[in-house]
Order: structure tokens, then C-alpha cells, then sequence
């Protein structure tokens, strides 16, 4: 059955393209709703899905793109007032039983979520959030400070200022200007795109941070979060998840942003999210959530799944000192090369590309590997690396790298984390680099090799290290580092011995 195609009008006016694919059996039915931008009619297949489980599923175009009229702008208000609009139209439907379930991935999940905490407006009764993507300050900067470039520049160029999207978009142009993201300032490398981006610039002045988890605290429904250990958003996620003031379930599996994995069968990867996400609506609209806050993590490589810890232990027996890889000890981390380095803006150290040059002059990373572990390695939390370094620049960008090598060589990314710090130049400071929520199993053998750099190129924007701010610097200068080996140290989450846990019922009760 094709869903039938509506146009719901909000109270101003506009028009919006919406989809509906109703149960097989008549009567009324609780509803799912998703508000996206990425085309409702990509989502016809999860519509029959959760028609078949018995909810009535609707699609719609947010405002201004594909099928909906009006202007598109991202992360606006419009996105709250539209989705209590259709909120208030489903529930006054035959077909609605009251209840309503707002769901979404992405920008959609953030649709979903600016619905639920619209102040003074009847919201959902549950909400599914994966992989939110909570703000345009969340999206285009990492909680620490530097620019997510290569992201938002992709994003931008396939959905920004325009109706439909042109996924290629980014790809065409950097056929023909390979160095684009190279261009300075920031804020102008829209202008060699094909199209105007007049949209690009503002984006960068959005300086706003947790506005949707501090208004979560104050929330009383059941709330799903669902992400990815290896999704750029992950961080976002737990701090949602944390900060939510009802019912709040977090499932964490070895997902990127698309939430798949390509895992082999038996692994966290192979988790039907259709079906969890079925049965977790009806507990929640039945009442069967019970308060406060559960999580599981999924293990990569293991195909278990734990209940998420945030603390960091010491596994008995484990010849390590516990989860703390000390920089310079003999069972530590063995500095390579590059306690003293240059941190180059016009050689930065690449994000896309895992090989280490050898015998570079002068270096352009700090460079550091532990011993083949001895045994497997099961890790579920959070990680940080924490240094003692120096800079002769007032500003400076300290991105850290950790990469799992098999008995082999073959290099596999583990963590990453970049932060900006301020500090005198040439004084000695403390930083903490946090490397996000680790859920991973390393086999016997692995070998850990520590990246400590003043880039992550393109993933992040040049630090230009003039004084000027990244977004419209157009002046660049090297920066020379050093990083003490006393007092700093990488600190991995090891799980220990912890119990397996079935991930659907942990999830729904």
C-alpha cells in the first residue's frame, strides 16, 4: 500500500506535505510521527513498518523543502510551532487514538525533540531521538571549541538554502577545486560552490549550546536515544540522555551516523532498531518505562552488549596499571617521536588519512604506541587523554588520535578528541582532551598508537594561530609544541568483568 499524501495547514498559512500510512485493521490507533527534510517519501518503507506493528504512521516535509511550502531554515523556531501543528492535527483525527510517538534520526530527531519541549504546547507522548543533531552550535562545533568544517561544508553544500538536496553536491565541486576547503576565510568558501549558500556565514555565528538538554531536564515523558559510538554526534546523544527529566533509555551500539556498521552477523551491528523501536513505543505509551535513566552500550568486535558505565577501573589480573596508559613508562605509552613538534596550518595533519610519515623534519605530531596487549580488552565509557603541554602561541588546538593496530599494522580508529585552549606562551598547562564513549573490544595483540596534533584537517578548521578567530582568519602561522611525558597519560574505560545484558528488554523496561 502506497501511503496517502495530505496537506496539513499550519496556523500561518503554510502548507505542508504529509504522508500517512495507516494499520491494515480499523479502529483507532496510537501514531508515530517524523518530520524530516531528507524527502518524507524516503521514509514509505519505515512508514509500512510501523503500520504493520499497528501504529498510524505519518510522514511529513518540514517547512520549505521537497513537497512543503515556505522558506527552509534550519534549526529555526518554525520547527517547534510546525510540529505541535501536526501534533494537534493527528489527535484530531478517526483514526487516533490520542496518543502519538514523535520519532526521528538526525535533523529529524531534532524536530521531535523541539515539539516535545515546545513551552505551553500539548507535546507527544514519547519521543525516539537517534543520532540528534541538537542545534546549529552543536552541528557545526565540537563541544570543545574547533569547527566541525568538512561536516557542515558537505551538509550544506547537498541541503542548505534550497528545496530539495543534491547529495553529490560537495563531490562536484571538488572535482574542479580539489583545494576548496583550503580556502580562506571560512566563511567565504561557499562562495566556489556552484550555487549561491547565502545561509553558509551565519551558520558559524550561532555561539548557543544545550538549549534542547537544558530544556530536557525539565521533561516528564519517556525518551528513547539511540546512537552510535562512532557517530560524530555521539557525545550529544549521552548528554541528552543524561540530562532528560523522565523516563530515559539509551542504547549505544557501533554505529556511524547512519547507524550501521557493517558488522558480521551476531554483532551489536545486526540489532533490528525497527522492531526495538515498536516495542519500546508501546511500553512507553502504556506506562511500562519505569523512572530514571538506563543505558546499554554494544561492544564492537564482541558482539555483546553492558550496561554503559562512565568509570574507569582496574580489571584484575590485567598487567597494565588499570585503564591509565602513562606517557613514557615502560608498560605505558613509548614515545615514538615528536615530544617536540610544529603544528603547521599549511601542512596540517589530515583527519582522512591514517598513515604516520616517517622522518618528517621538523615533525608534525607527537607520536606514542603501548605494547601489544596481552590479552583481549573489553572497553564501555568514556575515555580522555591528559597532558602536559606547551605551545609558543596564546591559542592552540590539541587533537588526539587513537588508533587500534592489529598484530599486522592494520591501523583501525579508536578514539579522537580535539580541544582550543588558551594558555601564556611557552608556560606549561594541564589538558584534558576528552575522546567520547568507547564501546569496543580489542583482541590480544592490539597495539595502541596515540596521535597528539594542532590539526585534524579537514574534519576540523585550521587554527591559524595569529589570535584571529578560525571562521574569518585569512592569515596563517605555524606553531611550535611540546608535550611532556610527566603527568600525562591516556585513560581508557575498561569494563572489567561486567555481565552481558539482552539489549531489547533492557532498553524497554
Amino acid at each position: 500500500m502506497t501511503p496517502a499524501t495530505t496537506r496539513l495547514t499550519t496556523p500561518d498559512g503554510t502548507t505542508l506535505a504529509t504522508d500517512l500510512h495507516l494499520p491494515a485493521t480499523p479502529g483507532s490507533h496510537p501514531a508515530v510521527l517524523i518530520r524530516t527534510p531528507y524527502d518524507r517519501r524516503a521514509h514509505r518503507a519505515e512508514l509500512r513498518g510501523w503500520a504493520e506493528r499497528g501504529f498510524a504512521a505519518v510522514a511529513q516535509d518540514v517547512r520549505g523543502r521537497h513537497g512543503s511550502a515556505g522558506e527552509w531554515h534550519p534549526y529555526r523556531d518554525h520547527e517547534a510551532e510546525d510540529g505541535v501543528a501536526t501534533l494537534d492535527w493527528i489527535r484530531a483525527q478517526p483514526w487516533s487514538d490520542g496518543r502519538v510517538v514523535a520519532a526521528g534520526a538526525s535533523y529529524a530527531a531534532y524536530c521531535a525533540l523541539a515539539a516535545a519541549l515546545s513551552p505551553g504546547a500539548p507535546g507527544p507522548d514519547a519521543v525516539i531521538a537517534a543520532v540528534p543533531a541538537l542545534g546549529l552550535t552543536e552541528t557545526a562545533r565540537e563541544p570543545t571549541g574547533p569547527e566541525r568544517l568538512w561536516a557542515r561544508l558537505g551538509w550544506w553544500a547537498a541541503h542548505g538554502d534550497r528545496p530539495d538536496s543534491a547529495p553529490d553536491a560537495l563531490a562536484r565541486t571538488l572535482a574542479r577545486d580539489p583545494r576548496l576547503p583550503e580556502h580562506l576565510p571560512l566563511t567565504r568558501i561557499a562562495d566556489r560552490l556552484d550555487r549561491p549558500l547565502p545561509s553558509w556565514p551565519a551558520l558559524w555565528e550561532d555561539c548557543r549550546r544545550g538549549r534542547l538538554v537544558a530544556h530536557g531536564s525539565a521533561a516528564r515523558l519517556p525518551l528513547l536515544a539511540v546512537g552510535g559510538t562512532r557517530d560524530p554526534f555521539a557525545e550529544d546523544t549521552v548528554a541528552l540522555w543524561r540530562g532528560w527529566g523522565g523516563p530515559a533509555r539509551l542504547l549505544l551500539g557501533p554505529w556511524g551516523h547512519t547507524l550501521t556498521a557493517g558488522t558480521r552477523p551476531g554483532t551489536p551491528g545486526r540489532l533490528d532498531l525497527g522492531a526495538l523501536y515498536a516495542r519500546w513505543a508501546r511500553a512507553a505509551l502504556d506506562g511500562e518505562i519505569g523512572p530514571g535513566r538506563r543505558g546499554v552500550i554494544g561492544l564492537a568486535q564482541s558482539g555483546r552488549w553492558h550496561h554503559l558505565t562512565d568509570s574507569v577501573t582496574r580489571p584484575e589480573g590485567y598487567e597494565v596499571a588499570g585503564a591509565v596508559w602513562r606517557f613514557g613508562a615502560a608498560d605505558g605509552l613509548r614515545l615514538l617521536a615528536g615530544a617536540e613538534f610544529t603544528a603547521d596550518p599549511d601542512r596540517p595533519v589530515r583527519s582522512d588519512d591514517l598513515t604516520v610519515p616517517r622522518g618528517r623534519t621538523p615533525a608534525d605530531r607527537c607520536l606514542l604506541a603501548t605494547p601489544p596487549l596481552p590479552r583481549p580488552l573489553d572497553l564501555a565509557g568514556s575515555a580522555e587523554a591528559r597532558l602536559t603541554v606547551v605551545a609558543d602561541t596564546p591559542r592552540a588546538d590539541w587533537a588526539v588520535r587513537v588508533v587500534a593496530l592489529d598484530p599486522a599494522g592494520r591501523a583501525d580508529p579508536l578514539a579522537f578528541g580535539i580541544v582550543r585552549r588558551d594558555a601564556p606562551p611557552g608556560t606549561p598547562h594541564p589538558v584534558t582532551v576528552p575522546l567520547g564513549t568507547l564501546g569496543r573490544t580489542l583482541a590480544a595483540g592490539t597495539t595502541l598508537r596515540v596521535e597528539i596534533a594542532g590539526h585534524h584537517f579537514p574534519a576540523h578548521a585550521r587554527n591559524p594561530h595569529t589570535g584571529e578567530d578560525p571562521v574569518t582568519a585569512t592569515r596563517l602561522a605555524a606553531s611550535r609544541r611540546t608535550v611532556r611525558t610527566e603527568g600525562s597519560a591516556l585513560h581508557l574505560p575498561v569494563a572489567g568483568r561486567p555481565r552481558p545484558v539482552d539489549p531489547v528488554p533492557e532498553t524497554c523496561r
